[in-house]
């Protein structure tokens, strides 16, 4: 396949959305103009994967040896296919959630444009257009937040924003020191650093690459710069479902799997003072996040907490600084999306239908709305890390990449053990919403009832989908397990 197909995934959607409010459609055929479009740029990302080009594709020349280009390697075939399943689900719903919202045609134009621009950061050929487009998915997602206009919306979109512009300022230092003291800005497994040109300079870069592993992972929610995230639940859910999900906290995560494995190497860091630092703030980040989940009493706040939690398993895994802790943080950021992704519809779809937003408002819903708590149970046992349920087998792998870490570096162990608080405080702050679902307490059963039932199939269809792909994967992921080990050693 020629590589110049693999600007039409990105294009697509960037074009469609900004020009969508020229048609002035109808909300049927906008509808479906909207979910073709999404599936027309699904179908065409994963025919990219599957044909994947050899070489990359440069869009223009910026200046010296820095190029805006895309190419497909196999940790960005990852997150194509990641978005490229999950986004035109994750539309379907949003057409019964927003039916009756107000100025509906700006938020799908922005919605769908964040589809192309996330694409673009997962087929980024360097560092140089990945920061391009991860900036620019600033700019296009700030307007889902402030969506609502309310005061609380408008809030929460300026912290966004002002997080945002932050991490990118400390991202930005990476970049020049890659143009400097790198061979190449080309995305490398192992590295493009020139230890020639590094030199004495050694503790200088690696100062630069802790500010931008916290650039970076402003947007991935990690510790001290996760304050947006509750605040950005804000938004109506299928934004908060997709930010907390896939397209901007794993934009995040990703970006600091492209800076740490195919920037600055895992040889100049691993050992280093910067090692134990960025696994610190990665284990902090999951104690703080699952702890505060357990005291939030907002049921999409608590999840969102409970992101902040899980985008740091897969930060955990990235620090380990070896390829089994590469396919540990892939592993979690593909099950992680499909499992949150699955829980906050349940959580949006309860909002939508009967307007409830705490947990001591759920008690008993679940009977009144079963196909929604049934998926949203399934979900939740798997971010527990329950046996049989996928998100064990992620957790398992960054167990394993800290015990083999730990051979040499006895504080990885400490991972483990972070792991275990974790995994009880889930447990907590899941259960409780569950229980209280199924098993109410009939003196506490709060306000009417007899009208609430679970949503139509707009809603149910994606649900649906969620839930069996946490249990068959669960079951049998050995098949993606094997693309992902041979995407972390190199091979694919």
């Amino acid at each position: 396949m020629s590589s110049v197909y693999l600007i039409l995934p990105v294009v697509l959607p960037i074009l469609g959305g900004a020009l969508m409010p020229l048609f002035h459609l109808p909300e049927k055929q906008r509808n479906l103009f909207l979910e073709a479009l999404v599936l027309l740029t699904s179908a065409l990302a994963i025919l990219c994967v599957l044909r994947r080009p050899a070489s990359g594709f440069t869009l223009f020349h910026l200046t010296g040896n820095l190029d805006f280009a895309l190419r497909l390697d196999g940790l960005g075939s990852v997150f194509v296919c990641l978005i490229a399943v999950l986004w035109p689900l994750a539309t379907l719903y949003a057409f019964e959630y927003m039916r009756e919202e107000e100025r509906t045609t700006s938020f799908f134009s922005f919605y769908t444009m964040t589809y192309g621009v996330t694409m673009g950061i997962a087929m980024a050929k360097n560092l140089v257009t990945m920061y391009l487009f991860y900036e620019l998915l600033t700019l296009v997602s700030v307007y889902l937040v402030m969506h609502p206009m309310t005061r609380k919306a408008l809030r929460a979109s300026r912290t966004y924003l002002y997080y945002s512009i932050g991490g990118a300022a400390f991202a930005f230092m990476a970049l020049v020191f890659i143009i400097f003291f790198g061979d190449t800005t080309d995305f490398i497994l192992g590295g493009v650093l020139n230890m020639s040109r590094v030199g004495n300079s050694r503790s200088t870069v690696l100062v630069v690459y802790l500010m931008a592993f916290w650039g970076f992972g402003v947007k991935a929610a990690v510790f001290p710069f996760q304050g947006w995230l509750p605040k950005a639940s804000v938004a109506p859910t299928p934004v908060t479902a997709l930010l907390h999900a896939v397209a901007v906290v794993k934009s995040g995560a990703f970006a600091v799997m492209r800076l740490t494995y195919y920037c600055f190497g895992t040889e100049l860091i691993r050992g280093t003072w910067v090692h134990y630092a960025v696994m610190c703030i990665a284990m902090f980040s999951i104690l703080y996040g699952s702890t505060m989940a357990v005291k939030e009493t907002h049921f999409k706040r608590r999840l969102a907490f409970s992101t902040i939690s899980n985008l740091s398993y897969i930060l955990l895994g990235v620090t380990m600084m070896s390829p089994q802790g590469l396919l540990a943080g892939m592993s979690h950021m593909v099950f992680h999306a499909v499992m949150k992704i699955g829980a906050f519809f349940c959580a949006g779809a309860v909002l939508h239908q009967c307007g409830r937003q705490y947990v001591d408002e759920l008690n008993g819903i679940g009977r009144k709305m079963p196909f929604v708590f049934t998926v949203f149970t399934i979900c939740g046992l798997s971010l527990i890390g329950i046996p049989t349920f996928v998100g064990f087998i992620s957790k398992w792998n960054i167990a394993a990449a800290a015990m083999e870490l730990g051979a040499d570096y006895p504080f990885a162990y400490g991972a483990v053990g972070v792991l275990l608080y974790s995994a009880l405080m889930t447990a907590v702050y899941v259960l409780t919403v569950a229980v209280r679902a199924w098993f109410p307490d009939q003196g506490s059963v709060k306000g009417p009832g007899d009208e609430i039932r679970d949503p139509n199939w707009e809603m149910k269809l994606p649900l649906g989908i969620f839930a069996a792909a946490v249990l068959l994967w669960g079951l049998y992921s050995e098949p993606l397990m094997q693309i992902l080990r041979a995407i972390a050693q190199g091979s694919l």
